[in-house]
């Protein structure tokens, strides 16, 4: 007797159309299990807590300028205006100025105030609650001030002395080669 292929099988020939039902339905449940659960490394967190938008107005002008202002439930207020400078030389697109003032509740109640200024020169910051950096040490401060004068006082021999530019290329000369030279 010749075995075909337990496929193309007849219902009868000793059950392997059950066989191939069983086959079919393992696959099936392997196919629809997932594979590869993404497990995302960042936590995501929800909140269910509400924060209505209290004030929202966007106006725009024709010429590009804008004016944009929002206050939100949890104390956030944000005005920004913008427009356009002239086109230049430098500039061929024009320079868009850009200033605001914003405002929101720290969580430990302080309501902290920022201004702002965004235009060719870069973008610049005010602020109270930005941090500050310490004083310069007094020793630090006479170090700078002994370097100031020693330029001041190079700028002036420059100007004094026909001859300093020939003597500076020498004292470089001998700074490269790691010699010391009389002042």
């Amino acid at each position: 007797m010749t075995r075909r292929h337990p496929l193309l099988a007849s219902p009868n020939e000793d059950g392997a159309m059950c066989n191939v039902q069983i086959v079919l339905a393992l696959v099936a449940s392997a196919y629809g299990y997932p594979q590869h659960e993404h497990h995302d490394h960042h936590e995501h967190h929800e909140t269910s807590t509400y924060i209505p938008i209290l004030k929202y107005d966007k106006q725009q002008g024709e010429d590009g300028s804008y004016r944009t202002i929002y206050q939100t439930g949890n104390n956030i207020v944000h005005e920004e205006s913008g427009y356009l400078k002239d086109a230049s030389e430098d500039h061929p697109n024009g320079i868009l100025v850009q200033q605001g003032a914003y405002s929101y509740e720290a969580p430990n109640g302080d309501v902290i105030q920022v201004q702002y200024t965004a235009d060719e020169n870069g973008f610049r910051v005010q602020s109270d609650s930005l941090p500050t950096p310490p004083p310069v040490p007094p020793a630090i401060q006479e170090g700078l001030k002994e370097i100031y004068e020693g330029i001041k006082r190079r700028e002036q021999e420059a100007k004094n002395n026909p001859k300093y530019a020939e003597d500076e290329a020498k004292r470089a000369q001998l700074d490269y080669n790691g010699q010391y030279y009389n002042q």
